[in-house]
């Protein structure tokens, strides 16, 4: 499955979005990818697990013996890309603004682990579960997502599996093109939202 199957996926499902929209980074897009609108498909969402799955055990030297997601995005895809690696599947949540493993979910010191997320555009989240995940002891082997938005670009301190990538534009809310500045802003992630 290559980028332009995935964006197909996507527009099956109503989730690739034109307009003006904030981006959970704080940057600004004429392209939002709307991934909630897939992961209420089981359908849709098995099909790119599936692919992800597949995507990291070939891409990998070393198989990771657990998967773990941060909270909320990358739960589903996650817990998917997971069975279908016959693995387990744990998240981080955000606990007093910093990732932590909480419900009971453990780590073993050495214990390798493929962090998954939904889309990656900055690295920021990604990077911010790692760090939480390597403080219990855990290795960290790579991270895997559906969509990486920065094409390649954005470093996240481990290898980065994608199932598609593709820069989309992105641009500073003080640094607009004419064209975005005309349309209101609409914000459809779920960060900062209180």
């Amino acid at each position: 499955m290559n980028t332009d199957d995935v964006l197909d996926v996507f527009r099956e499902a109503g989730a690739l979005l034109e307009g003006h929209f904030i981006l959970s980074s704080g940057l600004r897009s004429p392209v939002f990818l709307q991934k909630a609108l897939i992961f209420k498909n089981p359908r849709l969402t098995s099909l790119l697990c599936k692919a992800l799955a597949e995507k990291v055990k070939s891409a990998l030297d070393v198989q990771p013996d657990i998967i773990v997601a941060p909270a909320m995005g990358g739960v589903i895809p996650g817990y998917e890309t997971a069975r279908h690696m016959e693995l387990e599947s744990i998240f981080t949540e955000r606990e007093n603004g910093e990732f932590a493993l909480r419900r009971g979910f453990s780590l073993e010191p050495g214990q390798k682990v493929l962090m998954v997320e939904d889309i990656v555009t900055t690295g920021l989240s990604s990077r911010e579960c790692i760090g939480s995940i390597e403080k219990t002891g855990a290795r960290v082997i790579a991270g895997a997502c559906i969509f990486d938005r920065s094409g390649g670009a954005a470093d996240i301190g481990v290898p980065l599996v994608s199932l598609a990538a593709r820069k989309f534009p992105a641009y500073e809310p003080d640094n607009l093109p004419p064209e975005l500045e005309a349309l209101p802003a609409a914000k459809p992630g779920s960060r900062g939202l209180k």
